[in-house]
């Protein structure tokens, strides 16, 4: 199992969080990516490398280039208003907005672009997640030379960024990168399959009018949690991406087994579709005792939902997605890994 990580990830580590009203340490930091690189090394997976450094080219496939072009400027932008704290929006288009435009000062544009507002943009922020879609590329690559699978170790996480939206720690959409790279080099057909507890609502923005890239999201309900706004059962895809989309919202308290069977149903999707290879959307933030999710896996879990992945018999490229404030998070990546490596 190739292990891609890069040490340019801690170039991203924000001190506020607007949760519960109040700013807060970030739910999302250096010490994640810390915890389950030491724990998938103590797992034996030893092939660790960092990966080159890409440009956007892909990215400024699935994302729009003033989006980009924003994140790219965004930090210095804001450092060069004055301001004392991390760049958080104050104002947002809303619905009866009419010809929303990209305002001129930063404070505006932030909104403009933001899809929620707990996530600070702080300095290095950018860089960070150029690094992390580098991991997701670099493991793109080492699928198209053939090896079954992979397991970039992206942060910041990706799944929640948009075609122009960021938001909840995302920037740069790392699975819809990834499945580009593979499509570019020779790929007919994609499957993203996201596993984190909170719904891929910028991969699904992405992929929604797509029929190269099947997504299926396995989530908490959005009447019940983050992000809210998209991820319900009816959403099936649009105009080419008609029935390429596969939604599997349930509720508080789920446990292993109900969850599986939504796996079991979602890989049968994938199956029927024909991907030639699955990037894994991972989040270990359905655990049990994770602090902003409500469903009950167990660490032994990962190893049964690695082991059901690997076994649809293509190539399973693995991203890092959400998990949080928990010693766990490592050892349910690991236990993940092990399932799909036992399985490959």
């Amino acid at each position: 199992m190739k292990i891609i990580y890069s040490e340019k990830h801690k170039l991203r580590d924000a001190k506020t969080e607007l949760h519960g009203g109040e700013l807060v340490k970030p739910f999302e930091g250096p010490f994640r990516a810390e915890w389950i690189l030491e724990a998938v090394q103590a797992a034996g997976f030893k092939d660790v490398s960092a990966p080159a450094d890409h440009d956007l080219d892909v990215a400024m496939k699935v994302h729009d280039r003033g989006y980009l072009e924003f994140l790219s400027t965004a930090w210095d932008r804001w450092a060069a208003e004055g301001f004392a704290g991390e760049a958080i929006p104050v104002t947002l288009p809303v619905r009866r907005t009419q010809m929303a435009r990209v305002p001129r000062n930063i404070d505006g544009a932030l909104g403009y672009y933001a899809n929620s507002v707990e996530t600070s943009i702080s300095k290095g922020s950018y860089e960070a997640a150029l690094a992390s879609q580098s991991c997701a590329l670099e493991g793109a690559d080492w699928l198209n030379k053939g090896n079954r699978n992979a397991f970039a170790l992206c942060r910041p996480p990706g799944h929640h960024a948009g075609i122009d939206t960021y938001g909840g720690y995302c920037f740069i959409n790392n699975a819809a990168v990834a499945a580009q790279r593979l499509l570019d080099h020779g790929a007919k057909r994609v499957a993203i399959l996201d596993v984190d507890f909170h719904h891929g609502n910028g991969t699904q923005d992405i992929t929604y009018r797509r029929d190269d890239i099947f997504f299926a999201s396995l989530h908490g309900d959005p009447v019940d949690a983050f992000p809210y706004f998209l991820g319900y059962a009816d959403e099936t895809g649009e105009g080419p991406g008609e029935g390429f989309n596969a939604n599997y919202p349930m509720p508080p308290g789920t446990p292993w087994s109900i969850w599986s069977q939504a796996l079991s149903y979602a890989l049968s999707r994938i199956k029927a579709y024909g991907a030639e290879a699955i990037i894994v959307s991972l989040g270990v933030d359905t655990f049990e005792k994770d602090p902003i999710s409500f469903f009950k896996l167990t660490s032994p879990d990962f190893i049964k939902m690695g082991a059901m992945i690997a076994d649809n018999g293509v190539p399973v490229l693995t991203l890092m997605e959400g998990g949080y404030g928990v010693p766990e998070i490592g050892l349910n990546v690991a236990n993940f890994l092990k399932g799909v490596a036992d399985k490959a």
